[in-house]
């Protein structure tokens, strides 16, 4: 795990959690909230991203958890909190767009979320045929 993954993942994941908490204690101010924030179908849609933005940041924190105790099983964990990320931002970005409202605010955070993953995803997978012996035998 190389020193920019970790600090993407880290915002990504400390960021969900002050969201989240910003969120719960509606200490958002009314201007940066999305457009038709009082419609309850939408306040259920963005609720509905709180368990698996919750599990992207655990299942990234466990990773590098396990990353700095030099435990091999970083990597599954660690493609999971991708995979997850990416699809967290790309179901936001299909959902802001089927409903044509393009407010950069929201767009930016959520293209983030969907494309910083596609960068690291490649190659994490990819090393999975670098496995040493003894960590094929704990497989």
């Amino acid at each position: 795990m190389n020193r920019t993954l970790k600090s993407l993942m880290l915002a990504t994941d400390i960021g969900f959690i002050i969201y989240w908490l910003l969120i719960g204690l509606s200490l958002i101010p009314r201007e940066y909230l999305y457009q038709d924030y009082d419609n309850p179908l939408l306040v259920a849609w963005n609720l509905s991203f709180l368990p698996l933005d919750l599990l992207i940041s655990g299942t990234g924190l466990w990773s590098m958890y396990l990353y700095r105790k030099g435990h091999f099983k970083w990597r599954p964990w660690c493609l999971v909190s991708l995979v997850l990320t990416f699809c967290s931002g790309l179901q936001a970005i299909a959902f802001w767009s089927i409903r044509l409202d393009f407010d950069l605010f929201w767009w930016l955070p959520n293209l983030f979320l969907m494309l910083y993953p596609l960068f690291f995803l490649p190659r994490l997978i990819g090393s999975g045929h670098s496995v040493n012996e003894k960590e094929s035998v704990a497989l």
